[in-house]
C-alpha cells in the first residue's frame, strides 16, 4: 500500500516510537479498521480511566469552536489531551477555521477524526494531510487477510485449512467486520479441535448478499433463470430490498464488464484488483465469471438496469419486477 493508505503500518510505528503526530484523520471503505485503529491510538495516547484529559464529540452539529477552545486547554496532571472527533462532517463541508487550526495544534494535544465522508480535495483535509497523518483504511488484500485471520486464529490454537480458509473468504465477502464475527462463531463451533475444516464454514458461516448476486449471475450465464430467480426470492424472504438487489446486480454485471475491458489490455489481476476496489482472490473469481459472457451482453445487462432503475423512480414499474425482468432476459 501508499503511504496514504498504509493505516495500519503507520500507526503501529507511531505507537512503537511513541512519536505521535498532533492530528490524525482515519477513514475509507474498511470502516472495521476504522474503528480497531481509533481505539488503538486512544488506548496508547491516554489511560483508560484518564476522563479529564480525554473528550469525545460525534455528528454534524458538533462546533469547531467548542472543539478548538478544548484543544487550547493544558491536559491535567498527563503530558496529553486526547479529542476524538466522530463523523462531524468537517470534511464534506469545507470547515475554515478548523482548516486553519489544524496547523497550530499545542504540543499537548492531539486531535483524531474518524470520518465516513471526506472530501480529498477540501483545504480540511489537505491540511490535516501536511500536519499530521491523513490515513485511508482501504479493504487489504488477500494475503495481509489471511495474516490476519491466521493471527486470530493462532491465538485460540486453532488451524484452518486452505480450502476452508478460501470458502470462508469467499462467503463472508472479505468484509472485515463480518469475518470477525464469524470467527469467532466458527471457534466457539469447533471447539476442543485444533482444525477448521469446510464443512464447518458451510454450516455455521451464512452466505453474504453478494455472493448470492454472484451466484445468480452465475446461474444466468448458464441460462439458468428459474436458479436465479429462486435465489432472488430467498433474498426477498429474507428482507432485503429489490432496489439493493438491482444495485449490486448491475454492480457485478459493471465488475465484470471492467474485467474483461482489461483483459484486452493485459491487466495483471493485481492491478485488477486495485482499480475495482475488489481483493485479489475476487477478481479470480470473477474472471472465472466474465468468460462466460460477450463484452457487448455485459454492457447491454449495464444499460438494462440502469434503464429499469429509472422505471423504477418514475413509477413505471415496480421495483420487484424491475429485478425479475432482469434475471430473465438475456441482452444482446
Amino acid at each position: 500500500m501508499a503511504k496514504k493508505e498504509d493505516m495500519i503500518g503507520q500507526i503501529d510505528e507511531d505507537i512503537k516510537n511513541g512519536t505521535f503526530a498532533n492530528v490524525y484523520l482515519l477513514y475509507g471503505e474498511e470502516t472495521y479498521l476504522v474503528r480497531q485503529y481509533r481505539d488503538k491510538l486512544k488506548k496508547a495516547l491516554l489511560p483508560e480511566d484518564d476522563t479529564f484529559n480525554y473528550s469525545y464529540f460525534e455528528g454534524k452539529d458538533t462546533a469547531a469552536e467548542e472543539v478548538i477552545d478544548l484543544a487550547e486547554t493544558m491536559p491535567f496532571f498527563s503530558d496529553r489531551r486526547l479529542i476524538l472527533l466522530e463523523n462531524t462532517g468537517f470534511f464534506k463541508n469545507a470547515n475554515e477555521k478548523m482548516a486553519e487550526y489544524v496547523k497550530e495544534v499545542p504540543e499537548a494535544t492531539v486531535l483524531v477524526f474518524a470520518e465516513k465522508e471526506v472530501d480529498r480535495r477540501g483545504k480540511l483535509y489537505k491540511a490535516v494531510k501536511a500536519a499530521g497523518r491523513a490515513l485511508e483504511a482501504l479493504t487489504p488484500g488477500e494475503d495481509v487477510l489471511i495474516r490476519w485471520i491466521g493471527q486470530k486464529l493462532k491465538k485460540e490454537n486453532v488451524t484452518m485449512k486452505r480450502q476452508a480458509l478460501q470458502l470462508f473468504l469467499a462467503k463472508t465477502d472479505a468484509d472485515m467486520e463480518r469475518m470477525d464475527k464469524e470467527l469467532e462463531k466458527l471457534i466457539c463451533y469447533t471447539s476442543g479441535r485444533s482444525s477448521i475444516e469446510a464443512e464447518d464454514v458451510e454450516e455455521i458461516c451464512t452466505s453474504q448478499v453478494t455472493n448470492q448476486i454472484f451466484q445468480m449471475i452465475e446461474a444466468l450465464s448458464m441460462q439458468k433463470q428459474k436458479q436465479a430467480l429462486d435465489l432472488y426470492y430467498d433474498l426477498l424472504a429474507l428482507k432485503e430490498a429489490p432496489m439493493r438487489i438491482l444495485f449490486l446486480i448491475a454492480r457485478q454485471f459493471r465488475i465484470l464488464w471492467q474485467i474483461r475491458e482489461m483483459q484486452k489490455k493485459h491487466v495483471d489481476t493485481k492491478t485488477m484488483a486495485s482499480k475495482l476496489g475488489i481483493p485479489e482472490f475476487a477478481v479470480r473469481k470473477n474472471i472465472s465469471q466474465a468468460s462466460r459472457f460477450q463484452t457487448a451482453h455485459l454492457k447491454a445487462y449495464v444499460k438494462h438496469c440502469v434503464e429499469l432503475e429509472e422505471a423504477v423512480k418514475t413509477g413505471r414499474l415496480t421495483d420487484r419486477m424491475a429485478v425479475e425482468m432482469v434475471l430473465c432476459s438475456l441482452p444482446g
